[in-house]
């Protein structure tokens, strides 16, 4: 039985979760860079990083662990489009 913390734990990470599919969908339609920080997502994949050496350090596979990976996924994806949209708006002159 999980605790009352791993159980808000799951439900932060898959809170965080729902809102990077939303920004990946934004960032392929709007083809910009307006709004975005790439420099925070980074920071946000390095948190996502040392929680899953955190976890596997502590031996601790709970349902949390597994929603790290599709979540670093999904913001590893929204720097790549990051990148992609800079130099769409560079090739436009709209930089």
């Amino acid at each position: 039985m999980p605790s009352v913390a791993e159980i808000f734990e799951t439900i932060m990470i898959i809170s965080f979760g729902i809102s990077w599919p939303l920004s990946i969908v934004r960032s392929v339609r709007s083809r910009s860079t307006k709004g975005k920080s790439v420099l925070f997502s980074i920071f946000i994949a390095i948190g996502y990083v040392c929680g899953l050496i955190s976890k596997c350090m502590t031996q601790t596979y709970n349902l949390a662990f597994w929603f790290y990976f599709p979540n670093l996924f999904f913001v590893c994806t929204d720097i790549c489009l990051y990148f992609r949209n800079r130099a769409i708006e560079r090739r436009e002159g709209t930089r």
